[in-house]
């Protein structure tokens, strides 16, 4: 009996008594953890993992190379008032992510704004996310998404002209690395009635977001064509009747008696600095030079250059 008593103690002694200062934890279980975060936002909810999912699909995307140069890759815009520039620029674009839990300012708001009323989709993403599509930039919880370019072939500029009955004036462009002077050529291509810009598949500018906010909208209706090796581009413009104009400070032919402009012309315009290269500046039917009677500048860069001679055949073809 004593045994079976001893026993029932032990048992009954294992019962947790009344404890003297609980230290405020029974208080602080009772408290609030603030408001629930959104669905996006709960690590381990659907909607969490939609939007993630989501953020590097897109960013695979953006990495996968582009097929046989017919088109670019797309690109990300990052920080605020680059996404907000290229907004109000009516840049194309496929999504804006917005960082979860985003510190709201006047810049926010206006893009959140013009993308909605454009009709871009807005994406929700954590920070994280976002820091590995843009590769760690500082983008400050916007990124913008630019689809990627399609490039026209060569030949299509030249169809462009026939179908509208004109003679060719396209312009092509020989070492030029500016994405900015790529858009100030294209933006002048549409004022004076050319048919379309010719670039090289590498080492030259591409239909960038700095194009594309030079060109101030016009690239969506004047076509940039991709040369995979410029010079035979050239050559085949030259087969097709157009004469190949090349601009060089030290041209033979003064702008000013270029009868050719009246006809079906491609404008080669080089590099501030190195000017056109030698295989483009040897397949040139003629080498021409813009008098600048200032004299205060030895060159002139290839948009401002390309600029000036698509007004004179505008003008002499009126």
């Amino acid at each position: 009996m004593a045994g079976n008593s001893q026993r029932r103690n032990r048992r009954t002694s294992n019962k947790k008594g009344a404890t003297v200062g609980s230290g405020g934890q029974r208080r602080k279980s009772l408290e609030g953890k603030g408001p629930t975060p959104p669905a996006e936002a709960r690590k381990g909810h659907k909607k969490n993992r939609v939007a993630a999912a989501q953020a590097r699909r897109v960013s695979g995307q953006s990495r996968r190379p582009s097929g046989r140069g017919a088109k670019s890759t797309s690109e990300m815009v990052v920080g605020r008032n680059p996404v907000v520039e290229a907004l109000r620029a009516d840049i194309p674009a496929t999504a804006v992510y917005v960082q979860q839990f985003i510190d709201n300012d006047d810049r926010v708001r206006e893009a959140l704004r013009l993308a909605t009323d454009r009709g871009v989709p807005l994406l929700e993403a954590p920070r994280p996310e976002l820091d590995r599509i843009t590769a760690g930039l500082n983008h400050q919880g916007l990124v913008l998404q630019i689809p990627p370019y399609e490039y026209a072939h060569p030949e299509d500029l030249l169809a462009g002209a026939s179908d509208q009955g004109d003679d060719a004036l396209i312009v092509a462009l020989d070492g030029v690395t500016d994405p900015r002077n790529l858009g100030a050529v294209v933006r002048s291509v549409a004022a004076f009635g050319g048919h379309g810009v010719v670039v090289p598949e590498r080492r030259a500018a591409g239909m960038t977001a700095g194009a594309w906010k030079t060109s101030a909208g016009t690239a969506a209706r004047v076509p940039v064509a991709r040369a995979t090796n410029l010079t035979r581009t050239l050559e085949a413009y030259q087969k097709a009747g157009l004469t190949v104009i090349g601009l060089a400070a030290d041209g033979d032919v003064d702008l000013y008696d270029l009868e050719a402009l009246t006809g079906p012309v491609v404008i080669v315009a080089g590099s501030e600095g190195k000017g056109l290269s030698r295989l483009v500046g040897e397949t040139c039917d003629l080498l021409v030079r813009i008098p600048m009677p200032g004299g205060a500048a030895e060159s002139l860069n290839a948009g401002v250059a390309a600029g000036v001679v698509l007004y004179e055949a505008a003008r002499r073809r009126a």
